[in-house]
Order: structure tokens, then C-alpha cells, then sequence
């Protein structure tokens, strides 16, 4: 068995992480060639599917965002997004696998945050 933490984690990876998550839905909103993943109906993270590179938008609180991007060249302001909430995250760049995972995290934990009581009730039973 292969150590988790040792190779690149890959789109499949990638994909299955974020489908793992509860509640989480997929789609193309935005076309064919852009998968995202939702909570509640609001994306935490998307990504091209017609391009060799394979980044990541990820949502991120704002001064965590700067702070990654000041420290790491793979995390840039999110393309085609907010750049002060979200990032684009290089997945073939030198991150480890446990930094992705966190960032996919704290992604998702924000997009939860944000639904209002009643519907993070509703959808996780608290």
C-alpha cells in the first residue's frame, strides 16, 4: 500500500476527496469543461477539465489567502473569481498532498459556515 502522503494527488483523487465530503453535489454549471463541487448549492471548489494544467479554485479566508500566496508560487488569486476569497491552486506544482487536503478543507468548512443555520441543520442534522 502506497503512502498517502507521498505521491501528487491527481483529478480522480481529487474528485473523490471532495464527493467523500457530506452532502457534497458535482455538476457543470458553467459547461462542459468545468467541474465543480457544491455544498448546500454553493461551490467550495471547481476546476477546468479541457487543460493540461490542473488547478483548483479554492475558496479561502482572505488573510489565510494572502499569506499562502506570499509563501507558496503554486496558490495564486483565483482565476475568473474573487481574488480577495478565492485561489487558484496549482495541484502539479510542489504542494504535499497534506496541504491540498487541507486547503479542499478549509474550502469546504467556509461554504458550510456561510449557510445559514436552518439549512446547515437541515443538511447535516445539526
Amino acid at each position: 500500500m502506497r503512502n498517502q502522503w507521498v505521491f501528487r494527488m491527481n483529478i480522480e483523487e481529487f474528485r473523490a476527496f471532495c464527493i467523500s465530503k457530506p452532502v457534497v453535489t458535482e455538476g457543470f454549471p458553467f459547461g462542459e469543461d468545468v467541474l465543480t463541487f457544491k455544498v448546500g448549492g454553493k461551490i467550495f471548489a471547481l476546476t477546468s477539465l479541457d487543460g493540461s494544467d490542473f488547478k483548483v479554485n479554492l475558496k479561502c479566508d482572505p488573510e489565510y489567502a494572502e499569506k499562502l500566496r506570499a509563501r507558496y508560487s503554486e496558490i495564486q488569486p483565483g482565476y475568473h473569481m474573487s481574488k480577495k476569497h478565492w485561489n487558484t491552486v496549482d495541484f502539479q506544482g510542489s504542494l504535499s498532498d497534506a496541504l491540498l487536503v487541507e486547503l479542499i478543507n478549509h474550502s469546504f468548512e467556509l461554504v458550510v459556515k456561510s449557510l445559514t443555520k436552518s439549512v446547515q441543520k437541515e443538511i447535516f442534522g445539526k
